[in-house]
């Protein structure tokens, strides 16, 4: 008989690279909550985990393991769920470690030196000012968000005050609910007192961006893979992820050594997880960026298109308690990625690409995969989880034999598909 799987906001892209999972035919995936009921313009958390634990009550069979590959609230309400039924999680405290950007940090620097300057500021506060003993430029950023909804770059005071309000409204939205998550668990006194309203204030780090990911189980943990991350030029929003990474391989074996010791540290187990890092090849320094309870939805058809099965099999055998077993290089394609189509600036979306026009532009691309995220009607300022200086009009994966090659499809893609979008022009 199947078993039963549950997954949190469950999509359609998802649900289909899980069932081209080995072993998938013995098991049956199912939706626990949309993902817009679960990241919606209001979370409440404990209502979501009543609505939650209503439908698997409901069920009529067995529940044999509750999983997301999301982030807040999804990635902490997977321990709480799983442990009110016995079922293999992390703790709900060591996923906090990771996900509560401040804690997280302290974690970090007791565990490597490879961390950027840091400190907390009150968004509230008259006239507030960088922490003591930091310079610009900083990133600023809520203590918990997702999608990096909230996260600025600043170079001035004029920064500082200008970006503020978005900030304080991220906060609005999101740091209650995820105070209410906090309260849940047992904290130190020092992370206890700080609440809800508080920012992190980051050293701005360069180089070339990666994310390592990997899983720890049964006292050990394994990273899998590297993942390269190029942002379009002149912006921090991402223009690509591509794996495998080119990274050499001395420094990945270096990053994968920081990621082994900083998990130990925050106690993490029973799950995946990814590390972001930068890297300068000019000078050799590294720098860890942030730290996910999880690993990353975004990175599973390269996963697929590379070595034959996602990361979502890891995912899969460590909910069961199995120790993971991955393939490697057994994909289709040598090298794969995917991109981001974005919009810089608001509008308000008139057409898009219609589905018949997609499937031609997949048969003309073997290798090609496109999905349309913008809808028509819609705002693009008044989207949730954006990173605060573009919008995403399509996400396209592209596989090859070489880096060439997946340029010139994301290329064609680009001159193929065509977006109406009135300008709307903000003061």
């Amino acid at each position: 008989m199947p078993r039963n799987v549950f997954v949190l906001g469950l999509d359609q892209h998802n649900l289909e690279i899980l069932r081209r999972l080995p072993g998938a035919v013995d098991l049956t995936f199912h939706g626990l909550l949309p993902r817009r009921q679960l990241q919606g313009a209001v979370i409440d958390v404990p209502e979501l985990l009543y609505r939650a634990e209503t439908e698997l009550d409901a069920f009529d069979g067995s529940v044999d393991a509750i999983v997301s590959f999301w982030d807040f609230p999804m990635v902490t309400m997977v321990p709480i769920l799983c442990a009110r039924r016995g079922l293999p999680a992390p703790t709900l405290e060591s996923v906090l470690r990771c996900e509560h950007k401040y804690w997280s940090r302290l974690i970090q620097r007791g565990a490597i030196d490879e961390v950027p300057a840091f400190g907390l500021l009150d968004p509230d506060v008259p006239g507030p000012v960088l922490p003591e003993g930091m310079r610009y430029p900083v990133w600023i950023k809520p203590i918990n968000s997702a999608s990096s909804e909230g996260a600025y770059l600043l170079t001035d005071d004029g920064d500082l005050h200008r970006r503020l309000p978005e900030v304080r409204a991220v906060i609005d939205r999101l740091g209650r609910p995820f105070q209410e998550v906090m309260e849940m668990a047992e904290l130190p006194a020092e992370i206890a007192g700080l609440g809800e309203r508080v920012c992190l204030v980051e050293e701005a780090v360069t180089g070339h961006q990666m994310t390592v990911e990997g899983f720890s189980h049964d006292g050990v943990v394994v990273i899998y893979g590297a993942v390269d991350s190029f942002d379009y030029p002149g912006s921090s929003s991402f223009l690509r992820y591509q794996y495998p990474s080119r990274v050499p391989w001395p420094v990945q074996e270096r990053l994968a050594d920081l990621s082994r010791r900083v998990i130990a540290a925050a106690g993490l187990t029973r799950s995946t997880f990814n590390i972001e890092f930068f890297w300068d090849p000019a000078t050799g320094a590294v720098h860890l960026l942030e730290v996910n309870a999880r690993h990353s939805q975004s990175h599973a058809l390269m996963f697929e298109m590379v070595d034959g099965v996602s990361n979502h099999q890891v995912m899969i055998d460590i909910a069961f308690g199995r120790t993971p077993q991955l393939s490697h290089r057994a994909g289709d394609h040598a090298v794969a990625a995917k991109w981001y189509l974005r919009r810089f600036g608001d509008g308000i979306v008139r057409s898009v690409p219609t589905a018949e026009q997609v499937a031609e532009l997949e048969r003309t691309l073997p290798g090609t995969r496109v999905e349309i995220t913008a809808v028509p009607g819609e705002r693009l300022s008044e989207r949730l989880y954006e990173d605060g200086y573009s919008s995403v009009l399509a996400t396209i994966h592209t596989g090859g034999a070489a880096e060439e090659q997946i340029t010139q499809a994301f290329q064609h893609c680009v001159g193929t598909l065509a977006f109406e979008i009135d300008e709307v022009r903000t003061p």
